[in-house]
């Protein structure tokens, strides 16, 4: 018999290889080797699969691991591998043959273990107004949700009845296949690996185990949250089958946009118009905010474009980081129709100003909205 080749040789690793180089470089050489992949060389593959496997086996267990970098095949067991046959090779492979072939419960003929399942996740849509999601609300949801019949506590049996093995996988809750050299084994279509059927259905729920109902849940949405924010509440999805733990329930916000204000993230933006007087002598003027009409103070000069911040006075951090600024971007309006006495007048402005300066052209259909606000 020709001597073993060394671990790392035959997964191509360096000896420091870390855990994860480790299952990548296997994961690499099992899609290379499985037999079902080469039928043309099949016996081939079985050992190079085998050997493969073995290296693993090693080189995964931190125990067998340090074992064999002091002694080589000397140090662990058996050729590298504790009794227990196929059992040991393959215990902890689940998830990579898993990836691989589909393999959901066994690999080398040992059977799955029966484990609890976690509920399904709910999702809530739900819309709040611009102000709403300001302010923050307490309110209540309604949502639809299966839960487990009491009829017949979830059995889906018609009380008195009770359940009968499945025929299909003879009350084991699995199927058992063929794979190259390897049993495998399957949930059982039929029963769902529940390993037992139902003889009568339940009247309540149709041998289903459950019945959607609507739950009422109370729901606090903090102040500032904005369009697209998710919100966990924990345990209020659908219940788990097996005493599993109940899915979460996520409550995704969509909040309608402001007529005047513009929002970005806790900070707000708005647009006011002011008059050619207001803005070249300076005024104080009335802007709109969140709690109510705000005093803003224009200097004198002012020209379009220009920004005023009002600290503190956006919108609150959903997270707890205090609040954003209102910003008010100033509109000087430039009127459209005067009078003689008031043409007189901008004619002796005119006058005393330099000739370079002359009135910007307007836009008839600026800020419209916002005028509307301010009469």
């Amino acid at each position: 018999m020709s001597e073993k080749r060394d671990c790392y040789e035959i997964l191509e690793l360096a000896q420091g290889a870390s855990p994860e180089e480790v299952k990548s470089a296997y994961r690499k050489k099992a899609l290379k080797w499985h037999p079902d992949r080469n039928p043309s060389s099949k016996q081939e593959a079985e050992g190079k699969f085998r050997e493969a496997t073995e290296a693993y086996a090693i080189l995964s267990d931190p125990q067998k691991r340090a074992a064999y970098d002091r002694h080589g095949y000397a140090g662990v067991s058996r050729g590298g591998f504790d009794g227990g046959g196929s059992e040991t090779i393959f215990d902890g492979f689940q998830d990579i043959f898993g990836d691989f072939f589909g393999f959901e419960d066994v690999v080398g003929g040992r059977r799955g273990r029966s484990r609890s399942q976690r509920g399904a996740d709910l999702r809530y849509d739900m819309k709040l107004t611009f102000e709403e999601a300001a302010a923050g609300v307490n309110t209540k949801i309604r949502i639809p949700r299966l839960e487990f019949c009491e009829a017949c506590n979830g059995t889906g049996a018609k009380p008195g009845t009770g359940v009968v093995a499945c025929a299909t996988c003879g009350g084991r809750g699995q199927v058992h296949y063929q794979q190259g050299f390897f049993t495998i084994s399957r949930t059982c279509p039929d029963c769902r690996g529940a390993g037992q059927i139902v003889r009568e259905m339940c009247a309540d729920c149709h041998g289903k185990g459950r019945i959607e109902r609507t739950h009422t849940i109370d729901l606090r949405i903090p102040a500032g949250v904005d369009s697209n924010t998710r919100l966990r509440v924990p345990g209020e999805g659908e219940p788990g089958g097996n005493n599993g733990p109940a899915g979460d329930l996520y409550v995704v916000l969509e909040v309608k946009p402001h007529p005047y204000f513009e929002r970005r993230d806790a900070d707000l933006y708005c647009t006011v118009p002011v008059t050619i007087v207001q803005a070249a002598l300076g005024a104080e003027i009335i802007v709109p905010g969140l709690n109510g009409e705000e005093k803003v103070k224009i200097p004198e000069a002012t020209q379009t474009g220009e920004i005023i911040r009002l600290k503190g006075k956006g919108l609150p951090d959903p997270h707890g980081g205090g609040k954003g600024d209102l910003y008010v971007n100033i509109h000087v309006e430039i009127p459209t129709k005067l009078s003689r006495e008031q043409r007189r007048l901008f004619e002796q402005l005119g006058a005393t100003l330099p000739a370079e300066n002359r009135p910007a052209q307007r836009d008839s259909s600026l800020f419209e909205k916002v005028k509307d606000i301010f009469g």
